[in-house]
């Protein structure tokens, strides 16, 4: 099975931390966060993955190398300009296009998720599209998810003022994804899954499906849950990478 770790971003709510490398190159417990989503991507039963990089790309190609340490097939996509994380499949489509699914997980996402549910899931219910969706205190930070009472997506709606559905219902920033989003995509440009694909999808007939996870999901897209993260590892609640080599 194949993946994209979406990678490019640069980190500005993790300054100083980011200033000299990317995002996912920022330790947790000692060990950068790529290394994390690189041993679950790996222990999920991927087998080759593929990394979009744009901000200090330099020391995660130089720590992440061919994959093989982490037991994967490695490669990397460059992006000059942002392409957003939908946009980031544009050039990639050779690479995935035969893939039926492939993984979307995003660089700052640390979870003990059995991603074997979500996928067989995934392929029982015949969707095209499937969202893993976590619980968060405060939807007005996050991208919610409208299901209706068979986990089929409704509507999405990002950092809503008001949301009256379940806190269970935020995007965990973890996808499956089948042949059908491939329709979707713009030829070129900045695209974001969220804001124009999934939309355009629902518009378009295609079938999106939420799964709801009581599993660590946490996004580290702060100091706080950057130390959140840590705690976690330490106490055995995350596990740190199975790596050969020290992180």
């Amino acid at each position: 099975m194949k993946a994209l770790l979406l990678a490019a971003g640069e980190g500005t709510r993790l300054r100083p931390l980011t200033l000299d490398r990317p995002k996912p190159m920022v330790p947790v417990a000692g060990c950068p966060m790529v290394a994390y989503a690189l041993d679950w991507l790996r222990e999920s039963g991927v087998d080759s993955v593929v990394v979009n990089l744009h901000y200090k790309p330099e020391p995660l190609v130089a720590f992440v190398g061919d994959g093989s340490r982490f037991g994967l097939s490695a490669t990397f996509s460059r992006e000059p300009e942002l392409l957003g994380s939908a946009g980031a499949l544009v050039p990639l489509r050779s690479f995935l296009v035969d893939e039926n699914p492939f993984v979307v997980l995003y660089g700052d996402v640390l979870t003990n998720l059995r991603l074997a549910d979500v996928l067989a899931d995934h392929r029982a219910s015949k969707a095209d599209v499937t969202v893993v969706l976590t619980t968060v205190d405060d939807p007005k930070r996050a991208g919610m998810v409208e299901l209706n009472s068979e986990r089929w997506i409704q509507r999405f709606v990002e950092k809503p003022q008001s949301w009256a559905g379940p806190p269970s219902c935020a995007n965990a920033g973890i996808y499956v994804l089948g042949p059908r989003v491939w329709d979707f995509l713009p030829l070129d440009g900045f695209c974001d899954f969220a804001f124009d694909v999934f939309p355009a999808m629902l518009a378009g007939g295609a079938r999106l499906r939420g799964f709801p996870s009581s599993d660590i999901l946490l996004d580290i897209g702060s100091h706080e849950r950057l130390a959140a993260a840590g705690a976690l590892v330490e106490s055995g609640h995350l596990a740190r990478p199975r790596v050969p080599a020290a992180c």
